[in-house]
C-alpha cells in the first residue's frame, strides 16, 4: 500500500511541475518571441550589413588561409632542385629513372604536405614532356590536355602570378558528355616555373580543388535566400552555393560588385535575377575574385516573422523542459546504468574504457575502484607483452647467429685448399673477397641490407666458390631494377647458393644456378633455381617444402634453410617464408617471400 501511495504522490508532484513549467515556459517563449520579432523587423535593415560584412570578412580570412597554404606549396615546388631536375632533365636508364621518379615522389609528398589540410590534388608538368600527379584520379585531366588548356595559356602569359581559375574546359566536357550526372567543377591554382636568370619557362604547377570543397569555406554562412557567389574579373561565376549558376557569366552582378568596392559602399539594393536583393561585396586581391553576398529581401523578412518557426520553438522549449525534469529524476539510475554498461566492456577485452568519476558518492567510489583495477590490469598486460617481445627477440638473435658459423666453416675450408695448393695470388683474392663479404654481413645481427648490397655479397661468395670448384657451376643474376632498394635480412640468400654449390651437382658435372629477384604489388620474391641433381621431397614437410628435421637425408643443409625460414616468419609473420620445390634429375627451386621494405628494420634490443 505504501508503495502505491508513494507512486501517486510522485505522479502528483510530477504533474504539478509539468503544468507550471508548461504554462510558464510557453508564456515566456511567446512573449519573448513576439518582442524579438518586432525588434528584429526594426533593426534588420540597419544591422544586416554590419553582420554580413563580418561574415564576409570571416569567409575572406578562410580564403586567405587556403591561399597561404597554396603559396607555401608553390614556393616549395619552385625552389626544389629535385622538381626542377625532373621537369628539365632528359632521358636516362631505367635505374636512374626509377631513382629520379622515387625522389620526385618523395618531394611531391613534402610539397603536398603544405596543403594536406585541404582535399586537393597537386600536378606538375615540364616542357620536357614529364608530368607528375599526386592523385591522377582526383582531377581527371591528362598532361596533353593541360598543355593545350586555357589555364596553362593564361598562366604562361603571366608567369609571375599565382592564378586561380575555373576549369571551364573540363566543365564543358562533362556537360557535353551528357552522362546524366551533375558535373563536378574544379578551381585550379596555377603558377609557371621560370628560370630566374634567363626567364625561360620550364614547367607549371597546378593545385586542383573541387568546387564543393572550395564551397566549404563559406557554405555554413549560406541559407535559403542568403547566397554567396564568387566571380572573376570577367564576370564568370567560379563558385556558389547555387550550383546552377556555376560557369555562367553575369555582367550585371559584376557591375554591382565593382561599384560597391570602388565607391566603398556597405551594401546596395538592386534587382538581380528578377529578385529584389541586398548586395554586399568584397574584393579578394590574392585570388583576383569578387566575393558577393546576395540576400533575397522578401525571403529574409519572411523568415524573421515566420509564425510556424515561433510555434515550433515554443514546443521545442517545452519538450526540452520536460526532458530535463525526466533526466533529473533518473540521474542516479542513469549513473548506475552507465557504470554497469562500461564495466561489461571488459568481457570484450576493452581495457581502456575508463569511467568518468561523476554521480553520487557511492557511484564515484565504484568508479575509482574500477579505474584502479583497469590500471593494474593494463600494467600487467604491458609487462607480459614486453616479456614475450624479449623472448621473441632472443629466439630471433639465436637463429641468426646459427647461420654465421655455418657459412664461415665452408668458406675457410675453400681458402685452406688454395693455400695448400700454393696458389697465393688466388688465395689473396679469395681472402679479400671474404673480408669484403664479412664486413658487409657479420655485424649487428638484426641489420638489414638492400638487394643491391646482398647481390654484391653473393658475387663475392660465388667468386670464392669458383676459385675452389672452377667454372663448372655458372651463376646468373636476374634482378629487377625496381627491387634494388628494397631491404632484406643479411645472409638471406647465401644458404641456398651454398646448398646448390655443395649438394646440387654431385651426380651432374656442371650446371647453372639462377638468382631471380622480382616483386608483386606488396611482396618481394627472391628465387634460387638450379638445374642440378634435384631430389624427391619424400621425408620433407608437405606444407612448405622445407627439410624435415627428423629425416636422415642430408641433400640440404637443414640448419641454414630452416633458420632462414624461421627468421622470415619471426620478423614478418606466418604469411612470409621459404618454399622448396624439386624433382629428381631436374633441379631444385627455392622461393623466398618477403614484405616490401624500403627502410632498415629496427635493431633487436
Amino acid at each position: 500500500m505504501k508503495r502505491y501511495i508513494h507512486k501517486i504522490k510522485y505522479q502528483g508532484l510530477f504533474f504539478k511541475i509539468f503544468i507550471v513549467m508548461v504554462v510558464s515556459i510557453t508564456a515566456v517563449s511567446l512573449l519573448t518571441s513576439l518582442v524579438t520579432i518586432r525588434m528584429s523587423e526594426r533593426l534588420f535593415a540597419e544591422t544586416f550589413s554590419i553582420t554580413n560584412a563580418k561574415v564576409l570578412s570571416q569567409i575572406q580570412s578562410s580564403f586567405e588561409s587556403f591561399n597561404d597554404s597554396i603559396v607555401n606549396a608553390v614556393t616549395h615546388a619552385s625552389e626544389n632542385g629535385t622538381v626542377k631536375s625532373y621537369l628539365t632533365g632528359g632521358q636516362s636508364d631505367s635505374i636512374n629513372s626509377a631513382r629520379i621518379y622515387f625522389g620526385m615522389a618523395q618531394q611531391m609528398k613534402q610539397i603536398k604536405s603544405n596543403v594536406d589540410a585541404y582535399d586537393v590534388s597537386v600536378a606538375v608538368t615540364g616542357m620536357n614532356g614529364r608530368s607528375f600527379y599526386s592523385d591522377s584520379s582526383y582531377w581527371p585531366v591528362t598532361a596533353e590536355e593541360l598543355k593545350n588548356s586555357l589555364i596553362t595559356a593564361r598562366s604562361a602569359a603571366q608567369p609571375t602570378r599565382l592564378m586561380y581559375q575555373l576549369d571551364t574546359d573540363l566543365l564543358h566536357q562533362q556537360l557535353n558528355n551528357n552522362t546524366g550526372q551533375k558535373p563536378t567543377p574544379y578551381i585550379i591554382a596555377s603558377k609557371a616555373f621560370m628560370e630566374r636568370t634567363s626567364g625561360t619557362l620550364y614547367g607549371m604547377i597546378y593545385i586542383a580543388i573541387r568546387e564543393p570543397e572550395f564551397r566549404r569555406f563559406y557554405n555554413n554562412f549560406t541559407s535559403n535566400g542568403n547566397d554567396v557567389l564568387i566571380l572573376d574579373k570577367s564576370g564568370l561565376i567560379v563558385s556558389s552555393n547555387r550550383q546552377d549558376l556555376i560557369g555562367q557569366r553575369s555582367n550585371e552582378l559584376l557591375g554591382y560588385a565593382t561599384k560597391i568596392n570602388e565607391q566603398g559602399l556597405n551594401y546596395m539594393n538592386a534587382n538581380v535575377m528578377n529578385k529584389d536583393s541586398i548586395l554586399l561585396s568584397n574584393y579578394i586581391p590574392s585570388y583576383d575574385f569578387y566575393l558577393v553576398n546576395m540576400i533575397d529581401r522578401q525571403t529574409a523578412i519572411g523568415q524573421i516573422i515566420d509564425v510556424k518557426s515561433v510555434v515550433f520553438i515554443c514546443i521545442t522549449i517545452v519538450l526540452i523542459a520536460l526532458l530535463i525534469v525526466f533526466l533529473i529524476s533518473r540521474r542516479l539510475i542513469r549513473s548506475l546504468t552507465r557504470l554497469v554498461k562500461q564495466m561489461s566492456t571488459v568481457r570484450e577485452k576493452n581495457f581502456d574504457n575508463y569511467l568518468p568519476v561523476t554521480g553520487s558518492y557511492e557511484v564515484r567510489q565504484l568508479s575509482h575502484a574500477y579505474n584502479y583495477m583497469l590500471d593494474e590490469l593494463n600494467d600487467y598486460i604491458r609487462k607480459l607483452l614486453e616479456t614475450q617481445k624479449e623472448q621473441r627477440n632472443a629466439e630471433l638473435a639465436a637463429l641468426q647467429r646459427q647461420i654465421n658459423p655455418h657459412f664461415l666453416y665452408n668458406t675457410l675450408a675453400s681458402i685452406k685448399m688454395l693455400v695448400l695448393k700454393g696458389n697465393k695470388e688466388t688465395a689473396a683474392e679469395t681472402i679479400n673477397a671474404l673480408i669484403s663479404l664479412l664486413q658487409n654481413t657479420i655485424s649487428n645481427v638484426s641489420e638489414t641490407i638492400t638487394i643491391e648490397q646482398e647481390m654484391a655479397n653473393m658475387q663475392n661468395y660465388v667468386f670464392i666458390n669458383h676459385v675452389r670448384y672452377g667454372q663448372r657451376v655458372q651463376v646468373n643474376y636476374f634482378i629487377s631494377p625496381d627491387c634494388l632498394e628494397y631491404h632484406v635480412p643479411k645472409l638471406i640468400i647465401q644458404p641456398f647458393i651454398e646448398n646448390s654449390f655443395f649438394h646440387a651437382f654431385n651426380e651432374k658435372n656442371a650446371g647453372h644456378i639462377y638468382i631471380l629477384v622480382s616483386k608483386t604489388e606488396d611482396t618481394l620474391i627472391c628465387e634460387v633455381v638450379d638445374d642440378g641433381d634435384g631430389m624427391d621431397l619424400d621425408g620433407h614437410t608437405a606444407k612448405d617444402g622445407l627439410p624435415n628435421p627428423k629425416s636422415k637425408r642430408q641433400l640440404f643443409t637443414g640448419i641454414g634453410i630452416q633458420n632462414v625460414h624461421n627468421r622470415i616468419t619471426l620478423l614478418y609473420g606466418e604469411e612470409y617464408g621459404v618454399t622448396v620445390s624439386s624433382k629428381k634429375g631436374e633441379g631444385t627451386k627455392v622461393k623466398m617471400t618477403l614484405p616490401l621494405i624500403v627502410k632498415p628494420a629496427p635493431p633487436i634490443l
